[in-house]
């Protein structure tokens, strides 16, 4: 058996388990996300700032606890509450949620132009500081859009691990496309959705199913 075959033996099995009912819910709650208003919207896109080169669970917790101060604290203020929460980067992701600000109440209009998910994507990781492809990628998922790849380095791991990539040296923009494209190929063989893998993944490296 090859390598690329254990893998989607691994996910066929997860599918018909459990955690298959953990991905759905998941899923429903990621398109449901997508129906709240701008600003709820951009809580979520401050989470997703808060999770690059950090931890996922502890950026929950602290979005969970900061809540509307994504929206009103000054910089000085915010700062202290993610240091105070223990966020590795407290004085840049503050600078970069304030600066963010502009676009709270007009996120969702300017998500509504977009009728390709790879534009809006570009426009993301363009226009907001802190916000990368993987970072875009991982906001677009959780409102709603189910067909971007969250390349983040558990992904990479397990693609290394059954040999469907070199691990790369450095995540350019065409390096993240050419993932992505992979791991298309294996959602399309599982005949599941790009966010639905991703969850399975996860789940393969870490036993857990978040957001």
């Amino acid at each position: 058996m090859s390598r690329v075959n254990e893998l989607l033996e691994k996910i066929n099995s997860l599918k018909n388990s459990h955690v298959k009912k953990l991905v759905d819910t998941r899923i429903e709650e990621f398109k449901q996300n997508g129906g709240k208003a701008s600003r709820e919207i951009f809580r979520e896109l401050c989470f997703c700032i808060l999770t690059a080169n950090f931890n996922a669970e502890r950026s929950i917790e602290i979005q969970r606890k900061i809540g509307d101060g994504f929206l009103t604290l000054p910089i000085p203020q915010l700062m202290e509450e993610l240091k105070a929460l223990g966020h590795r980067y407290p004085e840049r992701r503050a600078q970069y949620i304030v600066e963010a600000r502009r676009y709270a109440d007009s996120l969702k209009d300017i998500i509504s132009r977009f009728k390709d998910a790879s534009l809006l994507r570009e426009w993301l990781a363009k226009n907001i500081k802190g916000i990368g492809f993987k970072e875009a990628s991982h906001f677009l998922r959780n409102i709603g859009y189910l067909d971007l790849a969250i390349v983040d380095f558990h992904i990479i791991n397990i693609l290394s691990k059954y040999g469907l990539i070199d691990r790369p040296k450095t995540m350019t923009r065409n390096r993240y496309l050419e993932i992505e494209s992979i791991l298309r190929k294996v959602a399309n063989r599982l005949d599941i959705t790009l966010a639905e893998l991703d969850l399975f993944l996860w789940y393969l490296e870490t036993g857990k199913v978040l957001k």
